[in-house]
């Protein structure tokens, strides 16, 4: 890794309020709003109440923005002409990737960090392993988001795309039981949407598993563990032969 590239892009990134917001203030913000000013957020959810539960949600969903939009944003300098600058210094690529990486990741700190901060002041009470847990779950399952975010820079090679890609994760929060819980044949569905996995296993701590099903009734219904953890190693997968195939491809245009 390059400290002095790491610590460059590390500046250039604070140096970016609107970006972030964004990344770490509007999580903060819905966790405030529906998480830790709401009456049922002291009713049990496991090895932690309720607020614990939804400040888990809100700092994934923080953190893979973060992952994304960086993972998006070193795709499209490299395919506009960054790489070949790069190429002129010692640097390699792999220095490049992992300086990108430590970034990516660092910057996901801010978000997990605040987000995890006001839950404490606010009430979000679990066991330590609890916390301690889900914190990590959250920062490495994180990671995966910063190639679905290189998947769609150097597919469309552009910044807007890189919002884009962000903005999809709206949607893939939704379908993947991150906001609002879901039942029946929408959870059905949930389990083969990306976001799935990284949540459920970011939970795992709390619930150990645990949802509420409709189908028959209000029951509880245990999830077996693989099927986060496949969800999650099947899509990461998935990004990573992506952006393998569109790094070759960018490399035969040029």
């Amino acid at each position: 890794m390059n400290p002095t590239y790491t610590g460059m892009e590390l500046r250039r990134i604070v140096r970016d309020p609107v970006g972030l917001f964004f990344t770490a203030a509007l999580p903060a913000f819905l966790f405030v709003i529906f998480g830790a000013t709401q009456s049922f957020k002291d009713e049990s959810a496991g090895n932690g109440n309720v607020g614990l539960y939804i400040m888990v949600s809100m700092a994934a969903y923080g953190a893979v923005t973060a992952t994304t939009s960086i993972g998006g944003g070193a795709a499209v300098e490299k395919m506009q002409g960054w790489g070949r600058q790069l190429g002129l210094t010692p640097m390699r690529d792999a220095s490049f990737v992992l300086s990108k990486a430590v970034t990516a990741l660092t910057v996901a700190c801010v978000p997990i960090g605040l987000i995890y901060l006001i839950g404490a002041l606010t009430g979000a009470e679990g066991t330590v392993q609890a916390w301690v847990l889900s914190a990590l779950v959250i920062l490495a399952g994180a990671g995966v988001f910063a190639l679905y975010g290189l998947c769609v820079g150097l597919a469309f090679r552009s910044e807007s795309a890189v919002g884009a890609a962000s903005g999809t994760l709206v949607i893939f929060a939704f379908l993947g039981n991150v906001f609002t819980p879901l039942s029946g044949t929408l959870l059905d569905i949930a389990r083969f949407t990306p976001l799935y996995g990284y949540i459920s296993l970011a939970r795992y701590p709390i619930t150990e598993g645990w949802l509420v099903s409709t189908q028959d009734g209000a029951a509880m219904v245990q999830e077996p563990l693989w099927v986060p953890v496949t969800n999650l190693l099947v899509w990461g997968a998935i990004f990573a032969v992506v952006a393998t195939m569109l790094v070759r491809r960018s490399r035969g245009r040029q």
